[in-house]
């Protein structure tokens, strides 16, 4: 498992009982977590949360609600060191914070592989969200093509590149279908020299249009490998769909990519340091093809 431990903004300090115990800034707060499926709460700071996001009764109602046992701000800023980025941060729905901290990892990955090229690349980000790996990729020197269909998590994206001095980085920023995008970007013969995808595990599109990880990942990844140039860099694939083992993405980056280009796949879960117990929490996996 791969960890970021140098967050100083947030931090997991604790959980148990389906819930994470988490610091947002100067904000403690705790959301639920079906990966916490153990009953041992170390921490003591649990009663001093100022909001819980309480799941909807009933076991196929879905959603929830955010009860606020202090008053918080709308929204709010954490700032994560390493890359001098800052992000915006605001209870959401569905339990979301507009940010998954445990990214930092890939982050770190992403700025250094660019930083190791030396060279000026053009970098494609798809279900890019509010954009930690857009401003990884920028800060590192690269153009990036961040491309989500929700025009309010790219605003906040934008938001957020204004608060970490990117605003005049080269991103372009799409609202769109991802998949429609790429077919059209193939059209057009561009290429980029790395892409960047976190689907959902399913998902429908403005007119309806079905998506599943399972059945539309493969196809995806073909036409992103004719979206790549003379001498790509990196393919990272984030997988947060449960019952997938990181190697399944794998599988398919060697297949796609490695068998034509060369390089090499590296394939883990990917977690959070937690304070309390000294251990990584697990949060998802990832997969990526690499050729530097």
């Amino acid at each position: 498992m791969i960890y970021e431990k140098n967050w100083e903004d947030y931090a997991l300090l604790d959980a148990s009982d389906g819930d994470r115990l988490e610091r947002w800034g100067k904000y403690i707060l705790i959301r639920p977590d079906p990966q916490v499926i153990w009953s041992h709460k170390t921490s003591g700071l649990w009663n001093k949360a100022d909001a819980v996001y309480k799941r909807s009764k009933g076991a196929n109602s879905g959603g929830g609600y955010w009860d606020f046992y202090k008053k918080l701000p709308e929204k709010w800023i954490i700032k994560y060191a390493p890359l001098d980025l800052n992000f915006e941060v605001s209870p959401m729905g569905f339990k979301h914070m507009g940010l998954f901290p445990e990214q930092a990892a890939n982050w770190n990955f992403m700025h250094n592989i660019i930083r190791e090229s030396k060279r000026e690349l053009n970098v494609l980000n798809l279900f890019a969200y509010t954009g930690g790996a857009t401003l990884a990729c920028a800060r590192a020197g690269a153009n990036v093509c961040h491309v989500d269909a929700q025009k309010n998590i790219i605003n906040m994206a934008k938001r957020s590149a204004g608060l970490s001095g990117l605003e005049n980085a080269g991103i372009r920023y799409i609202a769109d279908d991802c998949v429609k995008f790429a077919a059209r970007e193939i059209r057009r013969g561009k290429k980029y020299d790395a892409v960047i995808l976190d689907p959902p595990s399913y998902g429908r599109g403005a007119n309806g249009e079905m998506w599943k990880i399972e059945d539309n990942l493969s196809g995806l990844l073909n036409m992103i490998r004719e979206l790549l140039s003379d001498n790509p860099v990196f393919v990272l694939v984030n997988l947060y769909t449960a019952g997938l083992a990181p190697s399944c993405a794998g599988y398919m980056l060697s297949d796609i990519f490695k068998n034509r280009y060369g390089g090499r796949v590296e394939s883990d879960e990917i977690g959070i340091f937690t304070e309390s117990t000294k251990i990584p929490f697990p949060c998802g996996a990832f997969s990526r093809w690499i050729n530097l």
